[in-house]
């Protein structure tokens, strides 16, 4: 009798490839490497992927220096004087566009070099190059270059599972053709040097509002095309009819029901401008113009329609809510699936596109309780059902309402326009949606995200201790406001 010691072989890694290395990519890899799994990330432009270096980094920081051109502009309100050098007191601010997009670009880079770090201390395999489905098993990438930006050679990456989160891009018209310099999409704006004199933003969407409230803080003239009869049009409209109200106020035009047609830059040096024709033949001049238009997956050219992957008429990877597209061991995540804009929901995706592929527990995305945010000023801030989803659903529900301007803290800080919105079952008091138009609303919607996603009532809300003074007051105020008496 013999005794055999022999251990069998232990089973491979599972082999991941993930196409993008935006939010939706990445933190699929980072989840997919802690899993075990043998990873490798294909990127054409840097890490991060347009989030980072274009996108939501960047815009966020042109924002954050507008705020402070806003504050600034307060200060007089609040009792500060601001006095130049020679002490003659003056309320004179201006903004340096040039130092600012220097810092913008340089942080959206440093950024991307974190999360390349981050990726490569992990023991994720990192490729710069074009990639392309040749199967549901293989990734074919071209144009390969290491990270000094030598050539290298083509490659075909073989995985068992594969991840698409190639992200979107500016929507582009025919009829108004981006040249970097007076016609821009969002992603040109930080090449600028110095501030337009007076920019037309085509589009009233989150980016347009976004971008226009930020270059009117920053001392430019703006005009607003919005071919809908309001702002944010598929926003709260209580919100977005405050927002509309603070851009006029503050003295920004804002043309409704205004469809542009096309773009062109006319004249030549100092008389140079731009031109937007409006459908109904009106012309709107200014310096330059930002089209905000929307935006479109970057789908195109990548194997998707050979490997049989389904699209929507829109270009959009159809994915299940556990990221599955119509192919077997393919996943898609981000903004390419067109499921929710927002860098959170696609990092959401890519998780648990690699929890369902490595047999990982699974929990499907569930959208009600994803919080969303605009970053005008105020920010307007909301998570669960809007107010117009609920009056088509056959749920009784009740709204309770409190302004901004009646909070403590928001009189100290000279903040008025603004509110706190919730929606609770009118019989349980269940919160299931809300909204927030506040300094920082981003942060303090959470709360609320808290209640949604886990059932609370009014009650638990307005239980819970709040700071005084403080703007969260307002959140607890206002679910008491949604309390039931019971009788008994």
């Amino acid at each position: 009798m013999t005794n055999d010691n022999t251990q069998p072989a232990a089973a491979p890694a599972p082999r991941i490839a993930i196409l993008g290395g935006g939010p939706g990519g990445y933190e699929a890899a980072l989840v997919a490497k802690r899993l075990g799994a043998d990873v490798t990330i294909v990127e054409r432009h840097g890490f991060g992927g347009s989030t980072v270096l274009t996108d939501v980094v960047p815009s966020k920081t042109l924002i954050a220096t507008a705020e402070w051109m806003a504050l600034g502009g307060a200060a007089a309100e609040l009792g500060i004087r601001i006095n130049d050098e020679s002490g003659t007191e003056t309320q004179t601010i201006s903004a340096d566009l040039k130092a600012i997009n220097a810092r913008i670009r340089s942080l959206a880079l440093t950024q991307s070099e974190d999360i390349a770090h981050r990726l490569v201390s992990s023991n994720i395999r990192t490729i710069h190059g074009q990639g392309r489905l040749v199967s549901a098993k293989e990734i074919a990438v071209t144009g390969i270059t290491d990270t000094v930006g030598k050539p290298q050679p083509d490659e075909v990456i073989s995985a068992d599972y594969i991840i698409v989160a190639v992200g979107a891009a500016p929507r582009v018209l025919p009829t108004a053709q981006p040249d970097g310099e007076r016609i821009l999409t969002w992603t040109q704006l930080y090449n600028l040097s110095e501030l337009p004199k007076h920019l037309i933003v085509v589009g009233s969407g989150v980016t347009g509002a976004e971008f226009a409230g930020a270059y009117h803080a920053l001392g430019t003239e703006v005009t607003l095309v919005s071919s809908r009869d309001r702002v944010l049009p598929g926003e709260d409209a209580d919100a977005a009819e405050l927002i509309e109200d603070v851009f006029r106020t503050r003295g920004m035009h804002v043309m409704s029901k205004s469809r542009a047609k096309a773009a062109a830059v006319v004249g030549e040096g100092e008389d140079k401008h731009v031109e937007v024709t409006l459908e109904d033949g009106r012309v709107v001049t200014g310096s330059h113009v930002l089209m905000a238009v929307g935006s479109v997956p970057n789908t195109q050219d990548i194997g998707l329609e050979e490997v049989g992957i389904n699209t929507s008429p829109s270009g959009h990877v159809v994915t299940d809510k556990v990221s599955r597209t119509s192919v077997n061991g393919v996943y898609a995540a981000g903004d390419c699936t067109g499921v929710f804009p927002l860098a959170s929901v696609a990092a959401m995706q890519g998780r648990i596109a690699v929890a369902h592929a490595l047999g990982d527990t699974v929990r499907p995305i569930k959208l009600r309780s994803v919080a969303a945010n605009i970053f005008t000023a105020p920010e307007i801030a909301t998570v669960g059902y809007t107010q117009e989803q609920l009056e088509k659903l056959d749920m009784r529900y009740t709204i309770t309402k409190l302004p901004l301007r009646v909070n403590p803290r928001a009189k100290m800080m000279g903040a008025r326009a603004g509110f706190v919105k919730l929606f609770s079952r009118t019989e349980s008091g269940t919160v299931v949606g809300g909204v927030i138009v506040a300094p920082r609303a981003s942060e303090l919607i959470y709360p609320i995200t808290l209640a949604v996603s886990h059932r609370l009532t009014v009650d638990d809300v307005a239980d819970a201790f709040t700071v005084y003074p403080s703007l969260t007051g307002s959140i607890a105020e206002v679910a008491r406001m949604g309390h039931q008496i019971t009788e008994g």
